[in-house]
């Protein structure tokens, strides 16, 4: 009875957190547009600048920047460049949240080196009850897993437990 019980709240706990992940995503993509679009007008206006001033590229800016004997104009550049690196990631992670799944949109979110971007999704993230079919469905399946994973222990203990009463 009471395992009943633990069975059925696990999983409702479960669902719960499951149908937050789709949630997160979409908050997480809005943040990811937001910075995408900042960054952009940054790194059209190194180009802009780099054409201006008779440049191939920005990189090319870039790199003679890097060169120059003033320390600010190294650091300026320095930034530039990881200014270029993040947009390059953003950019990907665009394509990614426009065409890929939402496991993959979760593998993006929820990497290592992203942690910072997800830190401030999460300051101003809300739960919420997604309404779409498949974040539904995902939240279900990966509520079902879970509640197997956490009851497996009590599980073979019972089957241990049946096949000993059994071949007694």
């Amino acid at each position: 009875m009471i395992v009943n019980i633990l069975d059925k709240l696990i999983f409702a706990c479960a669902f719960i957190i499951s149908l937050q992940l789709p949630q997160l995503s979409d908050h997480y993509q809005q943040h990811l547009a937001g910075l995408y679009h900042a960054t952009k007008w940054q790194v059209d206006g190194y180009a802009n600048t780099a054409k201006q001033y008779k440049f191939s590229s920005t990189q090319a800016m870039i790199n003679r920047h890097l060169a120059n004997t003033e320390p600010s104009v190294r650091a300026d550049a320095e930034q530039k460049q990881q200014t270029l690196m993040l947009f390059a990631d953003l950019n990907q992670g665009m394509k990614l949240f426009e065409q890929g799944n939402l496991v993959q949109k979760l593998l993006y979110i929820f990497s290592p080196e992203r942690f910072d971007r997800l830190q401030n999704t999460l300051d101003n993230f809300k739960l919420g009850i997604p309404l779409t079919t498949s974040a539904l469905l995902f939240a279900l399946i990966l509520a079902i897993i879970l509640n197997q994973l956490v009851m497996l222990p009590y599980t073979l203990y019972v089957a241990h437990k049946k096949r000993n009463a059994a071949n007694a």
